[in-house]
């Protein structure tokens, strides 16, 4: 799933975040960031790898109709996963606004 790569790509990023805020900025309230935004993260591919494994399971067993049930989770998942991509731009974009302020 698309969604599921998108997320492992934020945990790489965050990690390097994470260095960065460690030996430069050394701010607790942006390593609180970090850790918060991380762990909404973690939560997010659980409850995706959760939900691409039910579909699976549905296609290959069930015999459910995909209708309008269906298709209502699938956007309730979609807009939570949308939620994480705004807070963490936003996340994102603040901390590089920080990080422009540090000089050699």
């Amino acid at each position: 799933m698309t969604w599921i790569h998108t997320l492992e790509s934020f945990n790489t990023e965050l990690d390097h975040l994470s260095v960065i805020e460690k030996q430069l900025v050394k701010n607790t309230a942006v390593l609180n960031d970090i850790q918060n935004i991380r762990r909404k993260n973690v939560l997010s591919m659980a409850n995706l790898c959760k939900y691409e494994q039910e579909l699976k399971t549905e296609y290959e067993y069930g015999q459910v109709e995909y209708g309008f049930n269906r298709l209502k989770v699938h956007e309730q998942k979609r807009e939570h996963y949308l939620k994480l991509i705004e807070a963490y731009t936003s996340f994102k974009n603040q901390f590089y606004l920080l990080v422009r302020k540090y000089k050699r």
